[in-house]
């Protein structure tokens, strides 16, 4: 069976990530997109070999030949357009944050169980084979009991993406919500460990607008008693990002694991000695995203990311954002869990 999808946003991360495995993969069709702007649907379509442009979301939710949708309109649209899709009968793979409040992110997951569909987060990075190396170790116990770790996520966010991110913060922008959710999500996933607590700081250094974080930095209790620490910025040109765990019996450390492209190399160090891991061939995260969605639409196992991973990550995040702005450390919750 072939997985017929409709794009929901004629986003760059559609065009340069997702439609390129859209394209690549067997069984997988990108058949319609819709944008706020039907001109530009039209142009998108045109330029990315995609059959059907539609003027509005309910046309291209009325199309019984769309299996899927991708969503990746700006944040605040989401949690409207995932429950119009679930309603309709598509399956759902969502970017992230998946809303701007958890409760938003909750009402998304019950809209999309209730209906029968699959529910996706598009956490690319748990789709990376380091960060899943990573997780083995973790988990056979190669370094001992996890006690710290440390994600450097400070990059630059390229002109062509300096758009709403820096702009508009009633639509999900800024750096936490972009990038710090990356974070808590591979956090928990590499770790197998749930946040509990987070203390944090932003600021702005010149590139977001006001009352707008382009830099933070947070420090997260899990639920083991680990202790977490993140550096996300947009403004950081000159170096590589990391990620590290130690542990009572050994350290985990990689270079360029936080990026679309990673590329980088993972070290364990041990019994006084330092190992370069073979974890195989990279693969493309979106590749792999877009084949595990294909196969939760078939009923053959889950997305890479849940819509509850997705609701992880999100109330971890704004936990970061409410310690920042009262300069207290914040409880991570999500009613019901």
């Amino acid at each position: 069976m072939t997985v017929r999808w409709g794009l929901i946003g004629a986003s760059d991360i559609a065009a340069t990530r997702m439609l390129p495995a859209f394209h690549g993969l067997d069984g997988c069709e990108p058949r319609a997109v819709v944008s706020s702007s039907f001109e530009r649907a039209q142009d998108y379509a045109q330029r990315n070999d995609i059959p059907v442009a539609y003027a509005g979301l309910d046309e291209l939710l009325a199309d019984p030949d769309i299996d899927a949708v991708y969503i990746s309109t700006t944040n605040e649209q989401h949690r409207d357009q995932t429950i119009a899709a679930a309603a309709a009968g598509k399956h759902v793979l969502c970017e992230k944050p998946l809303a701007l409040t958890v409760e938003d992110a909750l009402a998304m997951n019950r809209a999309c169980a209730e209906a029968g569909v699959a529910f996706g987060t598009n956490h690319h990075l748990r789709n990376s084979v380091m960060h899943r190396k990573i997780r083995d170790l973790v988990a056979s116990g190669a370094i001992g009991r996890p006690l710290a770790a440390r994600v450097f996520h400070a990059v630059y966010l390229p002109p062509r993406l300096q758009g709403w991110r820096i702009t508009r913060k009633g639509a999900g922008g800024g750096v936490v919500l972009d990038i710090n959710v990356h974070d808590a999500d591979t956090l928990r996933f590499d770790l197998t460990d749930d946040p509990v607590e987070v203390t944090a700081l932003t600021a702005n250094h010149g590139m977001a607008g006001d009352g707008m974080a382009d830099s933070a930095m947070a420090v997260l209790r899990f639920s083991s008693g680990l202790l977490a620490q993140t550096h996300d910025a947009f403004t950081v040109q000159h170096t590589r990002t990391g990620f590290e765990v130690h542990g009572e019996d050994g350290s985990l450390r990689c270079t360029e694991a936080m990026t679309q492209e990673p590329d980088g190399v993972l070290y364990l160090s041990a019994g006084g000695s330092e190992r370069e891991v073979d974890f195989g061939e990279h693969e493309d995260l979106y590749f792999r995203s877009v084949r595990l969605f294909n196969d939760a639409v078939l009923g053959r196992g889950e997305p890479a990311a849940t819509g509850m991973d997705g609701v992880w990550s999100l109330a971890t995040a704004l936990a970061a954002i409410e310690s920042a702005e009262s300069g207290r450390s914040i409880p991570v919750t999500i009613p019901g869990v």
